[in-house]
C-alpha cells in the first residue's frame, strides 16, 4: 500500500495539551463571564436592542444547547441595567362609561403610592362627610331652606281657601290633587243636591268652579316651582358641604399629581361621582337578616379603587422578561370573571396583565415554537409590535356567535424589543411564509455551533468548567481532566480545528464527570473520570449498535473483512436513534449486463432512496460517460444496490463506492473485502469531503475487533477529512500497532488502485489507457459491449 496515502498516527486526534493551562485545578479559575465563540450573534444582538425604529426586533436562531436563551438573557440584562425604568400602568374606573376603563400612566415607583393615595381618600371621605352633615350649621341651614319652602306652602294653601271662600267654595286636598266644592246655605253642596238646582244656577257654579280651578292651579304651579327651588337649594347646600369637607382632601391629590392630567380629571370625576352618591357616604348600614345578606344592596366603594397593572418600584433599569408558557393570556393579560348569584360579573380590578406589560419599556424573550404552538399568541404578539399598543381583550372574543356586553380597557402604549429564540427552520418557515415578520423581526443573530479551537478558547472552556463546578457544587477538574473535555469538544464539532459551542453536552459531561470522579474518591475529576463518563453515557445509549454489531459477527448481516470480490466492496453510512449517533457498515454489489439503462439503482427504483442519493447515483452515470463514452456508446445495464438494507438510504457519501464496485465488475477484476470505503465523488472522479467520518471509522473498526484484527483491514477516506478526525483511542492504539489502517486518497483513481492492487491507468494521447490497467479493462469490456449490442440489433 502507498506510504503517502496512510493517515499517520498524528493526524488521528487533535489532542490538547494540558500544559496551556497555569493552574493546578479550576479552583484557580475565574469562572467565565459572557459568551464563548459567538461574536455574530452578539454583534446582532447589539445591533437590534440599541436600534430604536419599530420593526427591529430580533429572531436568535441555533440549535438547542448552544447557549442561545443564557447568551441573550445575560447580555439584554447588561445591556439593560443603564437604561430608564419604565413608567407604572393602572386601571381605573370610567365614571361617564363604565365598561370602558381608563388606563393610567404614572412615573416608576408612583402606582402603588397613587392607590394607597386613593385608599386614603375613600377613608378620609367616609369619615369627613358623615361629620360634615351631623353639624349644626348643616342642619340650620337646610332648616331654613325647608321652613321656608313650609311658608309658602302654607301662604299659598290660606291664599287658595280664603279664594274659594270668597267665590262660595270650599277646597279638599286628596291624593289626585286640590278638589272644588261649592257651598250652599252654609253647607258642602252634595252631588244629588247639585242635580236639583235650576240650570242656570248649576250653569253659574260650573263656571265658577273652572275659574277658581284655574287660579287654584297657577297657584299650585308656583308652589310645585319654590319646591323644585328648594330641592335644588338642598342639593346646593349639600353640594357645598360635601366640597368644603372633601375639598381639602382633593386638593392635596391634585397638587401632588399636578403633572398628570389624566389624574386631575378623573379626581374630578371622582368629586362629581361622590356628591352624585351622598347616600352611599352618610346613610347608615341597617340590620341584616341572617342568612340574607345578599339581598341587601351595599354602597359600591370599590369603583374607587386603583387597579396597579404594573408596578416598577423595585425595578433596575429597563425589565428583561422570559415568559416561560407564552399563552394569550399570559402574553397579552386578560380579564377575570367571579361567580355571583349563578352569574358571571367582572370588573376593572379583575384586568390582570401579561408578559408584554411587565416588559413594556424593556425586553420579552419567548421561544418562537411555544409561541407558535399556543393558539392566537404568535398573531397578538404581532398585532401588539405593528400598532405599538396592547388592548386586554379575551381569547377568542372576536369569535363569539352572539356579542357579549364585557369590558373594553382603554388600550396601552408600548414600547418594546422582543426576542424570539428558536431553530433556523422555524425562522426560515416564518421569513418566507409570513411577509409580517419580514417586517417586524428585521435581525436575525445566527448561534453557531462551532467555535476556532485556540488556546484561548480552551482556557474559555476551562472557565465555563469553573462556572458549571461553581454553580452546581461540583468537583474541580485537574488540567488533564479540562483537556479531555476540551477534546470532546473538538469531537462534538467532529474537527480537530474546532470546539463546540453546545455547551449543554458539555456542561452534562463536566456534571457526570465530577459523579464518577465521586466514585473514584478523586478530589478533583481526572482525564480518567472524564473518559469513564463518556464511556458509560455511550453504554447507556448504544444497545441498538450493539445489536448490529453482534449481528453482524453471527453473520446475520453479512459483512465479509477477507478475500476479494468481483463487483463488492463495504459501504459505511451513520445512523442516528435519538441521541446517538453510530456508525454501521453494508456491503454494495454490482452485476453488469449488456443493455441500454446505464445504472440502475435498486434503492432508487422501490423509492428507498432520497433525493441527495439519487443525485449521487446519477453522477455516477456522467463519470461513466465522461471517461468511456467519448468514441462509442455506453452499451451496459449496471445494478447497484445495499445488500440487507432495509430502512432507506440518503446522501451522496456512498457513491465512490458505487463506483468502485461497478469498475470491479466491468474491468472482473476483484476488490479486497478488508477495506470499506466513504466518500462522494464527481463527474469529474474526484473524492469529495462527507460527514460523520469518525462515526463510520469507529463503527467499521468495532465489526473488524470483533471478527479479529488482522493488520490487512482499513479505511478510505476522502483527504478533506482528515482534519475531521477525533477518533478513540483503541482505533489510534490499533493504528499505531500496524493492526488497523486509515488511507486518505484524492480521487477515484488512488481508490480503485489500493482496493485492487492495479493501477488505474492515465489516458494516452490517441484516448486509450495502458494495457492491463483497470481503465483498459474497462474500456475494453464497455467496447465488447458497444459492438455486441449493435451485432445483436443488426441481426435483429
Amino acid at each position: 500500500m502507498p506510504d503517502n496515502l496512510k493517515v499517520s498516527v498524528n493526524q488521528l486526534r487533535g489532542y490538547c495539551d494540558p500544559k496551556i493551562f497555569k493552574f493546578k485545578d479550576t479552583s484557580e479559575v475565574e469562572p467565565l463571564a459572557g459568551t464563548i465563540g459567538q461574536q455574530r450573534a452578539v454583534d446582532a444582538l447589539d445591533f437590534s436592542l440599541k436600534v430604536k425604529t419599530q420593526g427591529y426586533n430580533l429572531f436568535a436562531a441555533g440549535p438547542a444547547g448552544t447557549g442561545k436563551e443564557t447568551t441573550i438573557k445575560s447580555h439584554v440584562e447588561k445591556l439593560a441595567q443603564p437604561e430608564e425604568v419604565p413608567c407604572d400602568w393602572a386601571y381605573v374606573y370610567n365614571f361617564k362609561d363604565a365598561d370602558r376603563p381608563l388606563a393610567i400612566s404614572l412615573d416608576a415607583g408612583k402606582a402603588n403610592d397613587f392607590a394607597k393615595d386613593m385608599d386614603e381618600l375613600i377613608d378620609g371621605v367616609k369619615n369627613e362627610i358623615p361629620r360634615a352633615f351631623e353639624g349644626e350649621d348643616y342642619e340650620k341651614r337646610k332648616n331654613r331652606i325647608l321652613a321656608s319652602l313650609q311658608e309658602q306652602r302654607d301662604a299659598s294653601l290660606n291664599k287658595m281657601q280664603k279664594m274659594a271662600e270668597k267665590q262660595g267654595f270650599s277646597i279638599e286636598i286628596t291624593t289626585a290633587g286640590i278638589v272644588t266644592i261649592p257651598i250652599h246655605q252654609g253647607k258642602p253642596l252634595k252631588r244629588e243636591d247639585f242635580d236639583t238646582l235650576p240650570s242656570k244656577q248649576k250653569a253659574d257654579i260650573q263656571e265658577k268652579s273652572e275659574d277658581l280651578q284655574l287660579k287654584i292651579n297657577e297657584l299650585f304651579r308656583k308652589l310645585r316651582t319654590n319646591e323644585k327651588k328648594a330641592r335644588q337649594e338642598v342639593k346646593d347646600l349639600d353640594k357645598e358641604i360635601t366640597n368644603f369637607a372633601i375639598g381639602h382632601l382633593l386638593e392635596e391629590l391634585k397638587q401632588k399629581y399636578a403633572d398628570n392630567r389624566k389624574i386631575i380629571d378623573y379626581l374630578d370625576d371622582i368629586q362629581r361621582d361622590i356628591i352624585l352618591n351622598l347616600k352611599d357616604f352618610t346613610a347608615k348600614q341597617e340590620g341584616q337578616i341572617p342568612g340574607l345578606e345578599f339581598l341587601t344592596k351595599k354602597p359600591n366603594f370599590s369603583k374607587y379603587k386603583v387597579n396597579v397593572l404594573v408596578d416598577n418600584s423595585s425595578q433596575q433599569g429597563a425589565p428583561v422578561v422570559t415568559e416561560e408558557n407564552p399563552t394569550y393570556y399570559n402574553l397579552m393579560g386578560k380579564i377575570e370573571f367571579r361567580a355571583e348569584l349563578g352569574a358571571m360579573s367582572t370588573g376593572f380590578n379583575m384586568i390582570k396583565p401579561g408578559a408584554v406589560h411587565r416588559a413594556n419599556g424593556g425586553y420579552l424573550i419567548l421561544r418562537a415554537l411555544d409561541v407558535l404552538l399556543n393558539p392566537f399568541s404568535y398573531d397578538a404578539l404581532k398585532r401588539v409590535l405593528r400598532n405599538q399598543e396592547i388592548k386586554i381583550e379575551n381569547m377568542g372574543e372576536q369569535y363569539r356567535a352572539l356579542p357579549a356586553a364585557t369590558l373594553k380597557p382603554e388600550s396601552i402604549d408600548v414600547n418594546i424589543k422582543v426576542i424570539l429564540t428558536g431553530s433556523p427552520y422555524i425562522y426560515q418557515i416564518l421569513f418566507q411564509l409570513d411577509e409580517d415578520f419580514r417586517k417586524l423581526f428585521k435581525v436575525k443573530a445566527d448561534f453557531n455551533t462551532e467555535m476556532d479551537r485556540t488556546d484561548e478558547h480552551s482556557e474559555k472552556y476551562a472557565q465555563f468548567i469553573a462556572s458549571r463546578v461553581s454553580t452546581q457544587n461540583l468537583k474541580h477538574f485537574n488540567p488533564l481532566g479540562v483537556a479531555k473535555v476540551v477534546e470532546y469538544g473538538s469531537q462534538l464539532a467532529s474537527d480537530q480545528i474546532k470546539l463546540s459551542t453546545r455547551f449543554a453536552d458539555i456542561a452534562d459531561l463536566v456534571s457526570e464527570a465530577s459523579y464518577w470522579a465521586s466514585q473514584n474518591h478523586n478530589d478533583t475529576v481526572k482525564a480518567e473520570d472524564v473518559n469513564k463518563a463518556l464511556s458509560k453515557k455511550k453504554f447507556r445509549s448504544n444497545m441498538i449498535e450493539e445489536k448490529i454489531q453482534e449481528y453482524i459477527k453471527r453473520d446475520i448481516f453479512m459483512i465479509e473483512l477477507a478475500g476479494e470480490v468481483v463487483g463488492q466492496i463495504n459501504s459505511l453510512s451513520v445512523l442516528s436513534v435519538g441521541d446517538y449517533t453510530f456508525g454501521k457498515p453494508s456491503k454494495v454489489t454490482a452485476r453488469i449486463s449488456l443493455g441500454k439503462k446505464g445504472v440502475i439503482n435498486v434503492e432508487r427504483e422501490v423509492k428507498m432512496g432520497g433525493p441527495i442519493y439519487n443525485k449521487g447515483v446519477m453522477i455516477l452515470s456522467g463519470y461513466l460517460h465522461g471517461k468511456y463514452g467519448y468514441n462509442k456508446p455506453l452499451s451496459l445495464d449496471a445494478s447497484l444496490t445495499f445488500e440487507q438494507e432495509y430502512g432507506g438510504v440518503e446522501g451522496d457519501s456512498a457513491s465512490s463506492t458505487e463506483l468502485y464496485a461497478i469498475l470491479s465488475a466491468l474491468a472482473d477484476i476483484p476488490i479486497k473485502q478488508s477495506f470499506a470505503v466513504t466518500g462522494s465523488v464527481n463527474q469529474q472522479g474526484e473524492i469529495q469531503p462527507i460527514g460523520g467520518v469518525n462515526y463510520k471509522i469507529e463503527g467499521f473498526f468495532d465489526v473488524c475487533k470483533h471478527k479479529g484484527l488482522t493488520g490487512e483491514q482499513g479505511i478510505i477516506i476522502p483527504k478533506q477529512n482528515v482534519e475531521n478526525l477525533m477518533l478513540k483511542q483503541e482505533v489510534i492504539d490499533a493504528v499505531k500497532d500496524g493492526r488497523f489502517q486509515i488511507y486518505a486518497i484524492k480521487t477515484i483513481d488512488e481508490g480503485i488502485e489500493m482496493l485492487t492492487g492495479k493501477k488505474a491507468g492515465e489516458q494516452q494521447e490517441d484516448g486509450t489507457y495502458p494495457v492491463g490497467t483497470i481503465h483498459f479493462l474497462v474500456d475494453k469490456k464497455l467496447r465488447a459491449f458497444a459492438e455486441r449490442l449493435a451485432k445483436y440489433e443488426k441481426a435483429a
